[in-house]
Protein backbone atom coordinates (compact mmCIF):
# COMPACT_ATOMS: atom_id res chain seq x y z
CA UNK A 1 0.00 0.00 0.00
CA UNK A 2 1.22 3.23 -0.77
CA UNK A 3 1.11 6.07 1.61
CA UNK A 4 2.13 9.66 0.70
CA UNK A 5 1.85 12.26 3.54
CA UNK A 6 4.45 14.75 2.44
CA UNK A 7 4.34 15.65 -1.74
CA UNK A 8 7.06 17.97 -2.90
CA UNK A 9 6.83 19.93 -6.16
CA UNK A 10 9.57 21.45 -7.44
CA UNK A 11 9.19 24.29 -9.72
CA UNK A 12 11.06 26.58 -11.86
CA UNK A 13 7.87 28.37 -12.93
CA UNK A 14 8.22 26.99 -16.27
CA UNK A 15 5.27 25.31 -18.27
CA UNK A 16 6.65 21.40 -17.49
CA UNK A 17 6.75 22.73 -13.73
CA UNK A 18 3.42 23.99 -14.14
CA UNK A 19 1.85 20.77 -15.06
CA UNK A 20 3.91 18.62 -12.38
CA UNK A 21 2.23 21.09 -9.77
CA UNK A 22 -1.06 20.03 -11.62
CA UNK A 23 0.12 16.24 -10.78
CA UNK A 24 0.57 17.80 -6.77
CA UNK A 25 -2.15 18.88 -6.30
CA UNK A 26 -4.02 15.65 -7.38
CA UNK A 27 -1.61 13.73 -5.75
CA UNK A 28 -2.06 15.32 -2.34
CA UNK A 29 -5.86 15.27 -2.60
CA UNK A 30 -5.87 11.62 -3.17
CA UNK A 31 -3.94 10.52 -0.44
CA UNK A 32 -4.82 13.82 1.36
CA UNK A 33 -1.02 14.90 2.26
CA UNK A 34 0.43 18.13 2.55
CA UNK A 35 1.58 19.55 -0.40
CA UNK A 36 4.97 21.54 -0.01
CA UNK A 37 6.32 23.64 -3.77
CA UNK A 38 9.54 24.38 -3.41
CA UNK A 39 11.69 26.95 -6.09
CA UNK A 40 15.20 26.93 -5.27
CA UNK A 41 16.88 30.62 -6.07
CA UNK A 42 20.55 31.06 -6.94
CA UNK A 43 22.83 32.03 -4.38
CA UNK A 44 24.23 35.31 -6.54
CA UNK A 45 26.07 36.25 -3.58
CA UNK A 46 27.85 33.00 -3.37
CA UNK A 47 27.91 32.68 -7.38
CA UNK A 48 29.35 36.07 -8.30
CA UNK A 49 31.13 37.24 -5.05
CA UNK A 50 34.35 37.16 -6.51
CA UNK A 51 33.45 37.62 -9.94
CA UNK A 52 30.72 40.82 -9.42
CA UNK A 53 31.09 41.80 -5.95
CA UNK A 54 28.14 44.49 -5.85
CA UNK A 55 25.78 41.87 -5.33
CA UNK A 56 24.53 42.20 -1.49
CA UNK A 57 22.61 40.00 0.94
CA UNK A 58 19.80 42.66 0.15
CA UNK A 59 20.08 42.18 -3.25
CA UNK A 60 20.05 37.75 -2.58
CA UNK A 61 16.82 39.01 -0.04
CA UNK A 62 15.00 40.54 -2.76
CA UNK A 63 15.62 38.06 -5.39
CA UNK A 64 14.23 35.15 -2.89
CA UNK A 65 11.33 37.71 -1.60
CA UNK A 66 10.40 38.14 -5.27
CA UNK A 67 10.82 34.34 -6.09
CA UNK A 68 8.52 33.86 -2.75
CA UNK A 69 5.52 35.84 -3.81
CA UNK A 70 5.77 33.83 -7.19
CA UNK A 71 5.09 30.56 -5.09
CA UNK A 72 2.69 31.53 -3.59
CA UNK A 73 0.89 32.62 -6.54
CA UNK A 74 1.09 28.78 -7.18
CA UNK A 75 -1.52 28.22 -4.37
CA UNK A 76 -5.09 29.59 -4.11
CA UNK A 77 -6.74 29.68 -0.99
CA UNK A 78 -8.43 25.91 -1.47
CA UNK A 79 -4.64 24.17 -1.52
CA UNK A 80 -3.37 25.91 1.57
CA UNK A 81 -6.77 24.62 3.56
CA UNK A 82 -7.56 21.19 2.12
CA UNK A 83 -3.70 20.35 1.28
CA UNK A 84 -2.11 22.24 3.52
CA UNK A 85 -0.09 23.73 0.99
CA UNK A 86 3.35 25.00 1.65
CA UNK A 87 5.54 27.82 -0.18
CA UNK A 88 9.29 27.25 -0.19
CA UNK A 89 11.67 29.26 -1.40
CA UNK A 90 15.32 28.23 -0.94
CA UNK A 91 18.88 29.37 -1.72
CA UNK A 92 21.76 27.80 -3.64
CA UNK A 93 24.52 26.96 -6.28
CA UNK A 94 23.00 23.85 -6.57
CA UNK A 95 18.99 23.38 -7.09
CA UNK A 96 19.19 19.07 -7.30
CA UNK A 97 21.23 19.32 -3.84
CA UNK A 98 18.94 22.05 -2.55
CA UNK A 99 16.08 19.90 -3.62
CA UNK A 100 17.09 16.85 -1.79
CA UNK A 101 18.29 18.47 1.69
CA UNK A 102 14.94 19.89 1.68
CA UNK A 103 12.75 16.54 0.93
CA UNK A 104 15.32 14.52 3.33
CA UNK A 105 14.81 17.66 6.08
CA UNK A 106 10.82 17.68 5.57
CA UNK A 107 10.71 13.78 5.27
CA UNK A 108 8.68 14.18 2.03
CA UNK A 109 7.27 10.58 0.41
CA UNK A 110 7.48 12.07 -3.26
CA UNK A 111 8.70 14.75 -5.70
CA UNK A 112 7.59 15.51 -8.32
CA UNK A 113 9.36 17.95 -11.14
CA UNK A 114 8.72 19.03 -14.96
CA UNK A 115 11.11 18.19 -16.93
CA UNK A 116 12.40 19.80 -20.53
CA UNK A 117 13.80 15.89 -22.02
CA UNK A 118 16.20 17.95 -23.39
CA UNK A 119 19.01 15.20 -25.21
CA UNK A 120 21.97 15.57 -27.32
CA UNK A 121 24.27 18.21 -26.83
CA UNK A 122 21.31 20.55 -25.17
CA UNK A 123 21.82 17.62 -22.68
CA UNK A 124 25.24 17.73 -22.20
CA UNK A 125 25.70 22.02 -22.23
CA UNK A 126 22.63 22.15 -19.81
CA UNK A 127 22.80 18.95 -17.50
CA UNK A 128 19.99 18.40 -15.77
CA UNK A 129 18.81 19.11 -12.62
CA UNK A 130 15.85 16.38 -12.82
CA UNK A 131 18.46 13.69 -13.47
CA UNK A 132 20.19 14.66 -10.76
CA UNK A 133 17.78 14.88 -8.44
CA UNK A 134 16.61 10.95 -9.56
CA UNK A 135 19.66 10.21 -8.90
CA UNK A 136 20.52 11.53 -5.24
CA UNK A 137 16.76 11.48 -3.99
CA UNK A 138 15.66 10.22 -0.41
CA UNK A 139 12.37 9.05 -1.84
CA UNK A 140 10.79 8.67 -5.06
CA UNK A 141 10.53 10.89 -7.87
CA UNK A 142 8.00 11.37 -10.63
CA UNK A 143 9.34 13.21 -13.84
CA UNK A 144 6.44 15.08 -15.81
CA UNK A 145 7.38 15.48 -19.37
CA UNK A 146 5.40 18.65 -21.22
CA UNK A 147 3.37 18.20 -23.04
CA UNK A 148 1.85 15.78 -20.53
CA UNK A 149 -0.13 12.80 -21.44
CA UNK A 150 -3.90 12.63 -22.83
CA UNK A 151 -4.64 10.95 -19.09
CA UNK A 152 -4.60 14.11 -17.60
CA UNK A 153 -8.33 15.88 -17.73
CA UNK A 154 -8.46 19.44 -19.08
CA UNK A 155 -10.23 20.37 -15.46
CA UNK A 156 -6.69 19.82 -13.85
CA UNK A 157 -5.31 21.92 -16.46
CA UNK A 158 -7.67 25.16 -16.13
CA UNK A 159 -6.93 25.01 -12.13
CA UNK A 160 -3.50 25.53 -12.30
CA UNK A 161 -3.47 28.00 -15.34
CA UNK A 162 -6.23 29.76 -13.29
CA UNK A 163 -4.07 29.53 -9.97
Amino acid sequence: MVILKHVLVATDFGEPAATALAYGKDLSRQYNATLHVLHVADDVTARYATEIPMFTADEQAQLEQSARARVEALLTAEDRRQLNARAVVRSSLSPAAAICDYAKTSRIDLIIMGTHGRSGMAHFLMGSVAERIVRTAPCPVLTVRCPEREFIAPDALTTVSQA
